[in-house]
């Protein structure tokens, strides 16, 4: 009976040691390749395991079966599938994937995994990524792509070239910062905007609403826009020219060569002129004869503008000590006449101002520079300078009469020129703790020295007057991440900046700001966000000295704070093999003290900012998405924000503001749009396609000045409500290499206004023409 215990025993020994062995998880590497160049970010399906490969291709994973099955997607690329893959024969050799390109082209690919642009949205923050690439035909320029994302309302004041702001959920203008591939715009100059700057200069452009991740190390109150370009190894050449309504003219050329030893040449170049000739609808007064007639239909005059910008970089990549390390030179100039003032009464026959950008620049980036530090280096200084010139003792009116008045030119007689000297360096490192946890170590500074003179005036110091500011933004962030299932980040920042009037004492100030923001996935595809921040925003030197145009300085500006909470949540599902759905609906609140925001001078000519002691905002936005197939795309966002005065007491009056609690003036609050577009596959030949498109915005009426002040004739004092349709044609030849496409925007002629008595262009048709050529590198 013993003996038969111990044989009992030893027999269940050897079952769960055999058990054991046969369940013993190997780890197994591999690298996912195309016939000429490794595969980034490809995702990597094992049986039911999803994982993604990194930017050199490579994957890792573990398992206890003898054999798999794997399945290969990338953008861009054929699916593969490898069916009963035996593992034991890669113990100590890497499986290999090769993968081939697909001749459909990359908005056909069925990606299994996420892609880039699904992985940025998937983050904590409160984040939607813009797929840049299917916009490249298309006469866009970044603005006209940030004006479809929902929360993102685009205000332009004129036609090409026009002065831009751009409005995110309730925050507007410089609460907005702007970064090309993380780094601070603010230097750029005036050639470099977001709306001169072609769509075709972008990978993606990454929306960030409300809380703002410390590696883009800014002081935003309101969010940040991030313009990404490609950085993969490849020879390439990306040209397109446009021709359009009120002779405007647009090219842009990409190109870039990556050879076999890592050297990397980078070229972006682009040019933009248009006479913006078109005809406004306002108030008219002759000037010889002091008649005046309302509602009078005259073409703008003075209003050529024209600029061209060169970005060129080179330097090396995938070394063992960068991954990337680039100097580079951004050169632009721009011209720009200047028709009116902040409102259409103003008439402007010669105005007009001058600038340019030289400015040369350093980008080092290297992952693992010890292991699990990844970190990357940028700076930049801009020699540029800028010029108003102001020399016409003349009073001009809408049919281009003038008199010679006095000799006080149209506004300020003056031929100023001025260096706007300013200089960026920005530190990001990130350690990855483990595979769970990372610290975030960010410090951005910037200076800027303003200094000018006029040769008309030249007894005149005020112009020839010093003005410098230095800012610091320090970040630090921690991060515990749970892929597809959880993550949060905690994070700081600290802010100084220190501003100096030639002579005046300088005055200094320092701000605390701390956030998190939070993500859980119910399920793979229902994900909830929620992220908070309490923040600082700096003034900044165009609001304290003003532009020497429209913006009026205000030396008394005082920085500006706000709690910003967002809740969202995204879905996303399939019914059956052909139609895909999404939705994604965001909530927020704000409240904002020493809120800073634009309003009208005493005289009304011109824009100053000023704080208000509390402003709070509530709003949402919706965004909905359907697809059927590859041949049919429908989407639509609407947003709702309401912005409250809270200031309580004003100057100058006694007892309770009689604006307290109005809804804040000249700020759009219920706007939405919808696109639909529809492909042909193999139209007309194999491997071309035609895109027929359709795009609708809606502009809900707001307010000038406070509502409560307002009268039963208050649509004087209203921004109306704005309806555009806007069409597109799209036909690309051999799989995208020859393109051509005809838009046409404002098709019923609407008068649209984005500002108060600033008139848009009306109905506009454009051809463009684009040429694509590609060949990956190793």
């Amino acid at each position: 009976m013993q003996n038969s215990k111990i044989i009992l025993t030893i027999g269940m020994s050897l079952c769960v040691l055999n058990g054991v062995a046969q369940n013993k998880t190997n780890s197994y590497k591999g690298q996912v390749r195309s016939a000429t160049e490794v595969v980034p970010f490809a995702t990597v399906k094992i049986d039911q395991q999803i994982i993604r490969a990194d930017k050199n291709g490579n994957f890792s994973f573990t398992n206890n079966k003898s054999t798999v099955d794997i399945q290969i997607t990338a953008v861009g690329k054929i699916t593969v599938n490898r069916q009963q893959v035996v593992l034991s024969n890669y113990f100590n050799s890497p499986i290999l994937i090769e993968m081939q390109d697909d001749s459909q082209g990359i908005d056909e690919v069925e990606v299994m995994g996420l892609t880039k642009i699904k992985e940025i949205n998937r983050q904590a923050f409160n984040v939607t990524a813009i797929d840049a690439t299917k916009l490249y035909n298309s006469t866009l320029n970044i603005a006209d792509a940030l004006d479809k994302v929902s929360g993102v309302r685009v205000r332009e004041s004129g036609g090409v070239g026009s002065n831009t702001s751009l409005t995110l959920n309730g925050f507007s203008g410089n609460h907005i910062r702007f970064f090309l591939d993380g780094i601070p715009m603010d230097n750029f100059g005036t050639s470099f905007q977001i709306n001169n700057i072609p769509i075709n200069l972008a990978e993606r452009v990454e929306v960030y609403k409300g809380v703002v991740p410390i590696w883009l190390g800014s002081d935003a109150l309101g969010g940040a826009v991030n313009i990404v370009t490609s950085t993969k190894a490849r020879t390439f050449v990306d040209a397109s020219y446009s021709y359009g309504s009120f002779n405007t003219h647009r090219t842009a050329v990409n190109a870039g060569v990556t050879n076999k030893n890592g050297l990397t040449v980078l070229l972006n170049a682009y040019q933009n002129y248009s006479d913006n000739d078109y005809t406004v609808t306002t108030l008219v007064s002759n000037i010889n004869t002091w008649e005046s007639k309302e509602n009078v239909k005259v073409k703008r005059f003075h209003d050529k503008y024209h600029n061209e910008a060169l970005v060129a970089q080179v330097g090396v990549s995938n070394k063992s000590y960068a991954d990337k390390l680039l100097l580079g030179i951004t050169l632009g100039q721009n011209y720009k006449e200047i028709q009116t003032g902040a409102r259409m009464v103003s008439v402007f026959g010669g105005w007009h101002r001058r600038g340019n950008t030289v400015m040369p620049t350093l980008k080092y980036q290297k992952n693992n520079l010890i292991k699990g530090l990844d970190v990357t280096l940028n700076a930049n200084y801009n020699f540029g300078k800028e010029q108003n010139i102001d020399t016409l003792n003349r009073r001009y009116d809408w049919y281009g009469n003038y008199k010679e008045m006095g000799t006080n030119g149209e506004r300020s007689r003056q031929l100023y020129v001025y260096k706007n000297n300013e200089g960026i360096a920005s530190l990001a490192a990130n350690y990855r703790l483990s595979d769970r946890q990372s610290l975030s170590l960010s410090n951005v500074a910037t200076t800027f020295n303003r200094k000018g003179e006029d040769e008309l005036n030249p007894q005149n110091s005020n112009l020839e007057q010093g003005q410098r500011s230095i800012k610091n933004v320090m970040g630090l962030g921690y991060s515990y991440d749970v892929k597809d299932h959880w993550s949060t980040t905690v994070f700081g920042k600290m802010i100084t900046q220190n501003n100096k009037l030639e002579e005046a004492e300088s005055a200094s100030v320092t701000r605390f700001g701390y956030g998190l923001a939070s993500t859980y996935f119910i399920q793979r595809d229902l994900q909830i966000k929620a992220s908070y921040e309490m923040t600082n925003r700096m003034p900044t030197s165009y609001e304290i000295f003003g532009d020497l145009e429209n913006q009026e300085a205000n030396g008394n500006l005082k920085p500006e704070r706000s709690h910003n909470i967002n809740l969202g949540a995204i879905y996303g599902w399939k019914q059956g093999d052909d139609h895909r759905f999404s939705v994604a609906g965001n909530l927020i609140y704000r409240y904002s003290f020493d809120f800073i925001y634009n309003r009208l001078n005493n005289n009304q000519s011109k824009l100053v900012a000023d704080n208000r002691d509390g402003v709070s905002t509530r709003g949402g936005d919706l965004d909905v998405h359907y697809s059927y197939k590859n041949f049919l795309n429908f989407g639509g966002s609407l947003t709702y924000q309401y912005l409250q005065n809270k200031q309580k007491y004003e100057p100058g009056y006694t007892g309770v503001s009689p604006v307290y609690n109005d809804q804040m003036p000249n700020i759009p609050y219920l706007f939405g749009n919808t696109n639909v577009d529809v492909s042909f596959h193999d139209f007309g030949g194999k491997n071309n396609k035609l895109t027929v498109g359709y795009n609708l915005l809606y502009v809900h009426d707001f307010w000038l000045y406070w509502p409560s002040r307002g009268n039963s004739s208050a649509n004087k004092k209203q921004i109306p409500k704005q309806l555009s349709h806007d069409v597109n044609l799209v036909y690309s030849l051999g799989s995208g290499k020859y393109n051509i496409g005809v838009e046409g925007r404002n098709l019923a002629n609407a008068n649209l206004y984005d500002n108060f008595s600033l008139q848009k262009p009306g109905r506009s048709f454009a051809i463009n023409l684009r040429y694509y050529f590609q060949r990956d590198h190793k």
